[in-house]
Formats: C-alpha cells, sequence, structure tokens
C-alpha cells in the first residue's frame, strides 16, 4: 500500500525554489501519491500547511561531506517531514539535467529574456549583449518586449524585422494593457524558466501578470540614468498555474562577456547560419582579419561581435594572468566599467623611489662630502 511505503521510507520528491544560508525551501511535487494519501488521512498534515506543502529543510551531513551542493531547482529527496513545523531534511539530490553558474541554478528548460521598446528605451547593443549570455547557455532563448503600447504598429514592425535579421521571433506584450501575456504564458507550460533582463523593463510585472497570488515589489525607471532600480534580492522559483515553474534573478544592465573567444561566433544565429552551408579556411579563424573567411562581412550585428571578442580576449587573458603570477600583463581600469591590459612594468627604473630611500640617500651623499 502507498501509505505504508511512505511509512517505511518517510521520503517524498520536491523541487528546491529558494536556498536561504544554509536552509533549502522544497516544495514537494503536486502528483505525489502518498502525499495525497496523506493529506486525506488528514491528522497527520496541519490545515495551514499549503497543497502541496513548502518545507523549510537542511541538508544532511553525508551530503555536505562528499560535497554535494544543493541549488535553486534541483529535485531532491526529503525524509522525515515534520508536518506541525514544516521541516525537513534533504537526503539525496538527483542527477541535473541543466546546470548555471549565473544565475546559480538548475534543470532550466528556457530562457525568457525580457526588454521595453520604450521607457527605457531599446538599445540594440545591449540587447545583443544579453542575448549573446543566454545563447551562451546552450538553453532556449525566448525574447518579450514588453510596453508595446507605447510605440505604434509601423514602429513595432520595423523593430520585428530588425531582431528576424538577427535570428529571433519576437513577442511583443504589455504587462500593463494586458497586450499577449497569454501568449507568452503559454511557452512556460511545464517547463523551468528563467526570466532575466535588465533593471526596469517590467519582469517583476510580468512575473505578478503569469501568477495572481504573487505580489513582486516593482520598481521605476530612473529618469537620470533611464535605466531601472533593482527590486529582485535573490534567486527564487515561483509556480506557474498552468504548470511549470518561473526563475526571477536579479536585474542587471551589463552581464559578463566571459565565453570563450573560439566559441563567440556560435551565439550569433546569423553567423550560425553562414557556417552551416560553408566553412571558413582555417579551423581557429576568429572572424577578424583572416583570408577565406565566410563569417566577416555586411551584417549588422558584426561590429557587435568583434567588440565582444576583444572583451572575451581580454577575460580569457585575464585568467591566464591569475594563473600565472609570472605574466607580463596587467589589467588596467580605463572607467565607465571598460579596462584594457598593458605590460607590467619589469625593471626597478620604472618604479617612483620612496622618500624613505630618498632621505637615506641624501644623508649618505651628506657624509660623504664630509
Amino acid at each position: 500500500m502507498i501509505g505504508e511505503n511512505f511509512a517505511a521510507t518517510g521520503q517524498l520528491m520536491g523541487t528546491v525554489v529558494a536556498v536561504q544560508a544554509n536552509f533549502y525551501r522544497v516544495q514537494l511535487d503536486q502528483e505525489d501519491e502518498e502525499m495525497r494519501e496523506i493529506k486525506e488521512m488528514g491528522e497527520q498534515e496541519p490545515p495551514h500547511l499549503p497543497y502541496p506543502p513548502l518545507l523549510l529543510c537542511t541538508r544532511r551531513t553525508r551530503l555536505k561531506k562528499i560535497g554535494q551542493q544543493v541549488m535553486v531547482g534541483d529535485r531532491v529527496v526529503v525524509e522525515e517531514p515534520d508536518w506541525a513545523g514544516g521541516r525537513g531534511a534533504i537526503a539525496e539530490v538527483l542527477p541535473r539535467q541543466s546546470e548555471l553558474d549565473r544565475p546559480a541554478i538548475a534543470n532550466v528548460n528556457q530562457i525568457l529574456l525580457v526588454f521595453a521598446v520604450a521607457d527605457p528605451p531599446l538599445e540594440p547593443y545591449q540587447l545583443s549583449r544579453f542575448l549573446i549570455k543566454a545563447e551562451s547557455t546552450g538553453l532556449d532563448v525566448l525574447l518579450c518586449l514588453n510596453k508595446s503600447d507605447l510605440i505604434s504598429p509601423p514602429e513595432q514592425q520595423k523593430v520585428s524585422d530588425r531582431l528576424l535579421g538577427w535570428g529571433y521571433q519576437p513577442i511583443f506584450i504589455s504587462v500593463k494593457d494586458g497586450i499577449n501575456t497569454d501568449q507568452a504564458a503559454r511557452y512556460l507550460s511545464h517547463k523551468i524558466t528563467v526570466i532575466a533582463g535588465p533593471s526596469g523593463v517590467g519582469k517583476s510585472s510580468l512575473i505578478n501578470t503569469l501568477i495572481d497570488s504573487l505580489q513582486l515589489r516593482v520598481g521605476e525607471v530612473s529618469g537620470k540614468l533611464a535605466r531601472g532600480r533593482h527590486t529582485t534580492r535573490h534567486i527564487e522559483l515561483f509556480e506557474l498555474p498552468s504548470g511549470g515553474m518561473l526563475a526571477d534573478t536579479p536585474g542587471f544592465n551589463q552581464p559578463d562577456m566571459d565565453c570563450n573567444p573560439e566559441e563567440l561566433i556560435r551565439y550569433f544565429p546569423e553567423a550560425r547560419e553562414r557556417l552551416a552551408v560553408a566553412s571558413c579556411r582555417f579551423s581557429d579563424c576568429l572572424h577578424r582579419d583572416e583570408p577565406e573567411c565566410v563569417v566577416r562581412g555586411d551584417w549588422e550585428r558584426y561590429e557587435h561581435y568583434l567588440e565582444f571578442l576583444d572583451a572575451a580576449i581580454a577575460h580569457e587573458t585575464h585568467l591566464h594572468q591569475q594563473a600565472d603570477p609570472e605574466s607580463t600583463l596587467k589589467l588596467k581600469s580605463k572607467g565607465k566599467g571598460q579596462s584594457e591590459y598593458e605590460p607590467k612594468l619589469e625593471s626597478k627604473k620604472y618604479r617612483r623611489i620612496s622618500r624613505k630611500t630618498q632621505l637615506q640617500d641624501l644623508q649618505e651623499l651628506y657624509r660623504d662630502e664630509e
């Protein structure tokens, strides 16, 4: 009998929806037959607990000893649930289907990238940077453009045509007017989706629309910087009414360009199309000045590619420098979030002499003259 099996093992399946210090909030599976039987028994589950219950769990010492980390999105086995206290213990972490490090989340199926077409204005370079970061995960990328009520249909068509040239079919939505939000919701059904994008584009508002029971804090756009203020402080999974889960992530304006320089070109769909029908002469072609390159040419985001390539090479050089203390390069800030590498000054003659040394030399000079 199912109830007897539960009594014998004391284990349940669930998903980690949030991590708080050394505690993990685990949402137990809705379709767990053992949980349904416990719910029907009535006495073992207090009426104040939601169904499926959300338990605050610790990690078993055995998992700590083997170095098993627990991430948001992990599928876990929970044992010894305390229904009265809403507590439990994570006994096992199941193998992950996917894993992201920034944000740290497991078993994600796709990325929902949200931008605004106005207020703040759509910045092609910033959008391209987010798209590259999303493509580098290897997950499906869904692009939603919010605040479409602020632009005219011809302007919307112009933006759509431009992004189609990039290889993306955007969904134009308006959270404020409820335009196409149901269409966006259909793409999220029965999947774990990470929602990302700059601050102030309406991510929290969209989540509040998709999940009525939530009321996430919504930020306003800074008038001075035309950027949104940060409202999300940590990663958390929210259950969608139609099935699936949505992960909100802290907003940021410029994701790091920490991908491999040789792989960067694969994150541009329009470049992938060219490489699908022909190959460059050199297998290690970086598509800058190399002869017989099939990628280099007249496509809109080629200049973006060159800038991102420089950033990726700089990042890789920085990693090598950290691994090699004898490196002759150092990272120097140029301001406005930009940096470059320059040679270290190896010779002592380029270093400024300290005042103490100067004073000692001067005293010795006086003694010599006497």
